[in-house]
């Protein structure tokens, strides 16, 4: 008895807005280790993708992650979504409580299916290579090439300070050089997006970590131009571009499930 009472109760997890009228399921893949139904819930036009779920907390560790996610790239197949922000439960078992939260948001998830609609999200992380980038520096600043030659044969304990200047030299010098190659890469794909986010980088050596919104008919024209932008820059950098993804940077989406 004590633990029927301390089972938590069951709501809806919400995994994204879609324009759909016809019943749709994407089988037993819903959050969780239960195999829960993932269904859509539809009212006039609109459908929110949701599967049952303990009305918990789920916590952001990578499994639960993945699930969100891979269910979000199943609705992508087919669908313009709208995803709706990780952990997000209805906290009613039955679908009306969901589609009472269709109906009170239905202007604002209208509006935002139009805006999002024939468009994605692509990602572009580019990553430097360390070493060649040193190698085009001492080639292209003089200065820093004729001190670390002076240098390179004496004694470590003897240059201390120069070998020091040497290395806030070349630390100001990968910056400048990074930030020219971050601006040539956006001049490149900026004009072939719709919109662009630029996050924060994690790691040294990160030039760039970018969002694009582009439309569909943009992709092809997109891929040819990061092809094109590795061809030029790959001896000094990586580039790791994903797609298609979830349109979490341009979507903003908080659904308020309380007293609802």
């Amino acid at each position: 008895m004590g633990s029927e009472l301390e089972k938590p109760k069951e709501g809806k997890y919400i995994y994204g807005i879609i324009r759909h009228s016809e019943p749709i399921n994407y089988g037993p893949i819903g959050m969780g280790k239960r195999g829960d139904l993932v269904y859509g819930i539809n009212y006039n036009g609109i459908t929110a993708i949701v599967s049952n779920s303990p009305i918990i907390i789920y916590e952001a560790r990578r499994v639960n992650m993945i699930t969100h996610e891979k269910i979000l790239e199943e609705i992508m197949k087919q669908f313009t979504v709208l995803p709706v922000r990780f952990s997000t439960i209805s906290e009613h078992s039955d679908d009306a409580g969901v589609l009472r939260i269709i109906e009170k948001d239905y202007k604002k998830f209208d509006d935002m299916l139009t805006k999002m609609d024939g468009k994605k999200e692509l990602g572009l992380k580019v990553l430097a290579n360390e070493a060649a980038i040193f190698e085009s520096i001492i080639e292209k600043y003089d200065e820093i090439r004729t001190l670390r030659a002076k240098l390179i044969h004496l004694p470590v304990d003897k240059t201390h300070y120069q070998r020091m200047k040497i290395g806030e030299m070349v630390a100001e010098a990968v910056k400048k050089e990074t930030e020219k190659y971050k601006n040539a890469i956006l001049d490149a794909l900026n004009p072939l997006a719709v919109d662009s986010k630029i996050n924060d980088n994690y790691g040294e050596m990160m030039i760039l970590n970018a969002a694009f919104l582009i439309e569909n008919s943009s992709e092809t024209a997109f891929d040819k131009a990061v092809i094109e932008l590795d061809e030029i820059y790959g001896r000094y950098m990586t580039f790791k571009y994903v797609g298609t993804l979830p349109p979490y940077n341009f979507v903003n989406l908080v659904i308020n499930t309380k007293g609802v």
